[in-house]
């Protein structure tokens, strides 16, 4: 196969490359790198983009091994040039939102810090807990990432015993409110008791607890409720006295002493090994802790460049209000001026910048280090374990490098009905669920009555590696494979010998059983099998490397069965209403979600189904004759 020119990496093409960097202007604006998918793996800033850009390509300049691996990668460069520094500051970090590059992702999206997120993409928003901060719409809100789950859900708990606010993400009922309201818990959203608008003005407030701004809130309600004595209502005067109780005792026990009490302030400091910097962020507001944030980087940057970026995620999606007077930095950041004059912008007033040396600011900043160190030595004890449990898996399938990525598949089904299949991914050991995947088994023999994992399976892993085929064999496979995060250096199949055989089978058909480790774990023994083995490895069930096999087997399992409820509740849903002449998958799912269940769509009248979208009149009486026949 001929490779053209414009494919391979700029390294590899001196001529192409020098072309290139002569292109660029020294002047301010924002790089990207293109790799030979045309992905973009890489975004960056700078005041003169022609230096900066060739620095990546120059022998002997000092870049870190995630950056060398990046640039060994890059098939184009592209660029946008900006009148000013803080100009390529805020578009950077936009685009690096909107693309999420590979290289270019300082913080990892760690699952363990739980953040709050608030709807406001709905008329009547919901406020919940979730690990993925990359879910919701555009309009919708996030805070955090909290370091205490626990305490978390306690202010969550109390916000909503504090305000009446939706406890249900579903209605309980299609036509009356539950229990909730008749407490006084909800003001009756299910049934639209509350206008949006009305209901928008209590969840703001909430919010403004997130926000850091409680005392703000408190003196807000304190005036609300001296108005509403003075105009004799007293049980609203009452209602709002129970609220300021209630928001004062958040913060009752997390005074932090400072001189200067009235100053909103944050401070940010981190520790690190080699490997990854623990980042922790207090925000204090009149002289309290109102807020704990962490965040998780790669050591592949400098201190100060990791806490900058560390700051540019956090504020960007910040409100003005939520945005500090003053920024207490452990270490000097790259770009001090330009960020403080991007966020002054944002602020509407001033906001500084500074690494205290000495002092009380000194001691603050100090006692965030702190905490930032016990963090990552939490994050140390977990990686030795996961270090060591890699290690011993290497040598038992005697591996030539630990197994970075490994990939773990299993079948769900009840007698071949609704097959699926999972894939899941641990990376260093830790699950990795932005790389899980589902599939719904589409062979055709594979039905109520008719299981067959061994071709489940065999299909799974073709349509997973079917991109790097035969067609795509040689050297082109081997570009594809040179440092692709998307190619696993161990595939797990749930089962025995059967099961890794029909795997192997498929590998062999399309060239890719050389590049390819696979092993089976069966599940009664605990029995690693290779493939051409007829008896398992010695091993013992509970030693490190069987144990993480074992753990990977699990999460493969555990998300298989899920997705197979989850396809089954659907057809469960839908089975009646299949047998409604005209009425179509589409209509199906309409009248689903207006209804919520079928015993609801069977108690509607005829009127009521011609309320939902694309059901008519006719129609609505053909649903509504179904359910009651003559």
């Amino acid at each position: 196969m001929t490779i053209s020119s414009e494919t391979l990496p700029l390294l590899k093409d001196p001529e192409r490359l020098e072309s290139r960097l002569a292109e660029i202007p020294p002047e301010p604006g924002v790089y990207f790198m293109r790799d030979t998918n045309d992905r973009i793996i890489y975004i960056g800033k700078s005041r003169k983009l022609r230096s900066r850009v060739r620095s990546y390509f120059r022998d002997g300049y000092n870049k870190s091994e995630r950056i060398a691996t990046m640039a060994k990668q890059v098939t184009e460069i592209e660029f946008i040039v900006t009148d000013t520094e803080a100009e390529a500051l805020a578009l950077e970090a936009n685009l690096i939102k909107q693309h999420q590059p590979y290289f270019n992702v300082l913080l990892k999206d760690d699952k363990k810090y739980p953040y709050v997120c608030i709807t406001w993409s709905e008329d009547y928003p919901r406020i919940f807990i979730t690990r993925k901060r990359q879910l919701g719409k555009e309009k919708d809100k996030f805070y955090g990432p909290y370091t205490d789950a626990g305490l978390l859900r306690e202010i969550l708990r109390i916000s909503k015993r504090i305000f009446a606010l939706r406890q249900r993400p579903q209605p309980l009922f299609k036509d009356r409110p539950c229990l909730n309201y008749d407490l006084g818990r909800c003001p009756g959203v299910c049934q639209q008791l509350i206008s949006p608008e009305e209901y928008r003005k209590t969840v703001q407030k909430v919010a403004m607890v997130f926000q850091g701004r409680t005392q703000e809130l408190i003196d807000i309600l304190t005036e609300q409720m001296q108005k509403s004595a003075e105009a004799l209502n007293f049980e609203s005067a009452a209602r709002i006295r129970d609220q300021i109780a209630g928001l004062k005792s958040l913060n009752a026990e997390q005074k932090v002493s400072l001189p200067d009490d009235t100053v909103s302030r944050d401070a940010i400091a981190l520790a690190a090994d080699e490997q990854h910097a623990c980042i922790q962020l207090f925000q204090i507001r009149a002289g309290q802790l109102v807020g704990r944030l962490a965040f998780v980087a790669d050591t592949h940057a400098e201190p100060g460049a990791i806490l900058q970026r560390a700051l540019e995620e956090h504020y960007q999606t910040a409100d003005s209000v939520e945005i500090p007077a003053e920024i207490l930095v452990q270490h000097e950041l790259p770009d001090t001026e330009i960020l403080a004059d991007v966020l002054t912008g944002r602020k509407g007033r001033k906001v500084t910048i500074l690494a205290p040396q000495r002092q009380t600011k000194a001691e603050l900043i100090e006692m965030v280090e702190r905490n930032a160190q016990y963090e990552l030595q939490r994050m140390q004890k977990l990686g030795d374990r996961n270090q060591q449990a890699m290690q011993d898996l290497a040598t038992i399938l005697d591996l030539p490098d630990l197994p970075h990525r490994i990939e773990g598949y299993d079948i769900s089904h009840i007698q071949g009905s609704n097959a699926v299949a999972s894939q899941v991914v641990f990376v260093d050991g830790l699950p990795a669920k932005q790389y899980y995947r589902h599939y719904k088994i589409k062979n055709p023999t594979v039905t109520a009555g008719h299981s067959d994992d061994f071709a489940s399976l065999a299909e799974v892993i073709q349509r997973r590696f079917r991109k790097y085929g035969a067609s795509e064999a040689g050297t082109d496979l081997q570009m594809q494979r040179l440092d692709n995060p998307d190619w696993p250096d161990l595939i797990m199949i749930d089962g025995g010998k059967g099961q890794l055989s029909s795997v192997v089978a498929v590998l062999q058909e399309m060239n890719l059983l050389e590049d390819l480790r696979v092993v089976s774990l069966a599940k009664q023994r605990e029995e690693i099998f290779l493939p051409g083995e007829s008896k398992p490895l010695t091993t013992d069930a509970e030693q490190p490397g069987v144990q993480l096999l074992r753990r990977l087997r699990d999460e493969a399992h555990r998300f298989a069965v899920s997705f197979h409820r989850q396809q089954r509740s659907d057809k469960l849903k839908r089975s009646r209403l299949d047998e409604i002449p005209g009425l179509g998958h589409h209509r199906q799912k309409q009248l689903l979600g207006h209804f919520r269940s079928v015993d609801y769509i069977r108690q509607a009248t005829p009127a009521q189904l011609a309320e939902v979208s694309g059901i008519g009149p006719r129609l609505a009486q053909e649903i509504y004759d179904y359910f009651h026949p003559a």
